[in-house]
């Protein structure tokens, strides 16, 4: 049985789009709280929508299940919901990791401000011009 390739460093090497940003100032930073947000938005949102198929699956599937039904459908759909919590559960617990890498993120900024870089100011049209195209 073979194990994969990421013993060396437990963790970092799992998620490459995390692993791959070096810490190499405060973009870097920007950049790894944004992408880990990203990351845990859309695994929250999966977890959500995975829990309402799992819900659906369960109650279609183990309907009029010999063992199961000793009590009847309730008995199912209460088994179900159980189930589908926990994973309901992961969904929020991953939105508020969401939540917590733009805190950390802010934090960062309230404790390094002093020191960082000022930021370059935007430059912002005024007009719109009709006349340039795409």
């Amino acid at each position: 049985m073979s194990t994969p390739d990421n013993t060396a460093k437990p963790g970092r090497s799992r998620i490459p789009e995390l692993s791959s940003i070096p810490w190499e100032g405060p973009s870097a930073i920007t950049r790894y709280a944004q992408v880990g947000r990203n990351l845990a938005r859309d695994l929250g949102e999966e977890f959500a929508l995975g829990s309402d198929e799992l819900y659906a699956v369960l109650i279609r599937s183990f309907k009029g299940h010999p063992v199961l039904s000793v009590f009847g459908a309730p008995d199912v759909r209460r088994r179900a919901r159980r189930v589908v919590k926990r994973l309901k559960r992961a969904a929020e617990l991953q939105r508020g990791a969401g939540v917590e890498l733009v805190k950390f993120h802010a934090q960062f900024r309230k404790e390094f401000v002093e020191v960082l870089p000022p930021a370059k100011p935007e430059k912002r049209r005024t007009e719109f011009n009709w006349k340039e195209e795409a």
